[in-house]
């Protein structure tokens, strides 16, 4: 997988909604992609309104993602849909930094 490119982090977010919002393309940080992780759909909806919940999707691959200059991410989508979002994660199970990508 590997794709990069540079997106928003926002530390923590809770839902979609905070990922989604106008910003200045100086606030992006570089990112890789290490892995994508595919939900169904109302696994998805659950995951997009409650980022901070525990996933186990998340803790199993935890040791793949880092922060450093680059960050190493996931890519969590939905099944059928492009785009989703890039979770950094913390303490192995929920979301510490993340990014919404369309594409």
């Amino acid at each position: 997988m590997n794709q990069t490119g540079m997106a928003l982090f926002i530390r923590s977010p809770r839902r979609i909604e905070d990922l989604q919002r106008p910003h200045d393309i100086c606030q992006e940080r570089p990112y890789k992609i290490v892995k994508t992780v595919v939900l169904g759909k109302m696994d998805y909806e659950n995951f997009i309104t409650d980022m901070l919940a525990d996933r186990q999707f998340i803790e199993d691959n935890y040791a793949l993602c880092s922060v450093g200059e680059e960050l190493n991410c996931l890519l969590v989508r939905e099944r059928g849909r492009p785009g989703g979002i890039l979770v950094v994660p913390k303490n192995r199970c929920y979301v510490k930094y993340a990014a919404y990508i369309d594409k």
